[in-house]
């Protein structure tokens, strides 16, 4: 395995028990040698002189940019080489993203091989909830697994999380990441959306039909509003933490909501979204928000009506009209700007040809346009993508110039 500069300061400075509770206890010296300071949202210069915010943030904010940023969602991770051998050391997914040395390899890996223009935390949208008094464990191939939560009784076990004690690996991460990605890259945390969470908390475990879930919410919606209440100020706080910790943007994930009625989005899902965005505003309106559904199409308007900075749309939506629903949306409850927008190609044209990816990736370029456009797909890369052409994807988004 390949380790960072910073990461290697902080293996050294580190136990090797670092999954251990007791690892996290005080910071590490390398956090109180080069800890990033959270007040400072512009990039500076070796000199100390300022400069402008990474080229992905300025996007974000639907500022004019000299060309269309790139990432793409889960692009650390299995279909890189490099990330399989790690996990022949490092076999558990709680160890790969809670061992900070080891989270920090794994998010600079495609950063480094695809020069992406944003470099996101390796962690999980579950990673919280130990800090919130729910406990879990994730089996290699079945997923997350916990005891389910489905009556009042056992929402007694739910508090307020604290991050700097429940995920202290995650701010050593963030500013490790800070420090080696430099000014130019975008440094992107993200958290799970109440919705999404109270799947996992409800059913136990992932599940196709979320049964469990739409029976509480239809028999006993009070419960689950309880819940999704309790999760929205905890993950409103972890949110935060990551921000002063150096994240530079926070993408919510509220994967699940899509399989919600129009009607259900509104009273289980988008009322919590906002809590969440509107906790960042409040502390932090210079950080910009993206949103992201699964199979959202019938949802884009009530995902742009939170607020939110960028919406990020998954393959099924074609971009141009994608825009044109979103600008409606803002425009008719009272926001500012058309807002931003996110995505969107879907992730198995990254197994055809090179000329196929470059027309595909073009045709949404264009659709987009040169302003408030963060290309990414439509949903992650697939496992068994071709290392190859997610390089040449993220190639010709950074070759793309729109026309003057």
């Amino acid at each position: 395995m390949r380790l960072s500069t910073a990461a290697l300061v902080c293996l050294l400075a580190t136990s090797t028990n670092a999954f251990s509770p007791s690892s996290s206890n005080g910071p590490s010296p390398f956090q109180l040698a080069s800890a990033v300071d959270a007040e400072t949202t512009a990039a500076t210069t070796k000199d100390g002189g300022a400069t402008q915010d990474p080229l992905l943030i300025r996007a974000a904010r639907g500022e004019k940019t000299e060309r269309t940023p790139v990432w793409m969602m889960r692009q650390a991770g299995r279909h890189i080489k490099e990330y399989r051998d790690l996990c022949k050391k490092w076999p558990t997914f709680r160890e790969r993203s809670e061992i900070p040395e080891v989270a920090v390899e794994v998010s600079l890996q495609p950063w480094r091989n695809y020069k992406t223009d944003g470099c996101i935390l390796f962690s999980d949208i579950l990673t919280p909830l130990p800090g919130m008094g729910i406990e879990f464990t994730i089996d290699e191939k079945v997923g997350p697994l916990m005891e389910p939560i489905r009556s009042w009784d056992d929402i007694e076990k739910m508090h307020l999380i604290d991050p700097s004690t429940a995920a202290p690996f995650v701010a050593e991460s963030l500013k490790i990441l800070r420090e080696e990605v430099g000014p130019d890259t975008a440094v992107l945390g993200f958290v799970g959306c109440p919705y999404t969470l109270a799947t996992y908390l409800v059913e136990g475990k992932t599940s196709k039909e979320y049964l469990e879930i739409k029976k509480m919410a239809f028999n006993e919606p009070k419960l689950l509003h309880t819940i999704l209440k309790n999760l929205a100020e905890s993950i409103g706080e972890y949110a935060l933490f990551q921000i002063e910790n150096g994240a530079q943007l926070i993408q919510i994930f509220d994967s699940w909501a899509g399989h919600l009625s129009p009607r259900d989005y509104d009273e289980f899902a988008a009322p919590y979204q906002k809590m969440i965005l509107d906790r960042i505003k409040e502390k932090h309106p210079e950080i910009p928000t993206v949103v992201y559904i699964k199979h959202s199409g019938a949802l884009v308007e009530r995902m742009a009506a939170t607020g939110v900075d960028t919406v990020s749309l998954d393959w099924t939506v074609d971009m141009a009209e994608g825009r044109e629903r979103i600008a409606k949306a803002r425009a008719s409850n009272g926001l500012k700007g058309r807002g931003g927008v996110q995505g969107n190609l879907d992730p198995g044209v990254l197994f055809a040809d090179h000329s196929v990816i470059k027309e595909r990736t073009e045709e949404i370029l264009k659709k987009a346009g040169p302003i408030g456009h963060v290309m990414n797909l439509g949903h992650g890369i697939e496992a068994a993508t071709p290392e190859e052409n997610a390089a040449f994807f993220i190639e010709t988004v950074r070759n793309y110039r729109h026309e003057e």
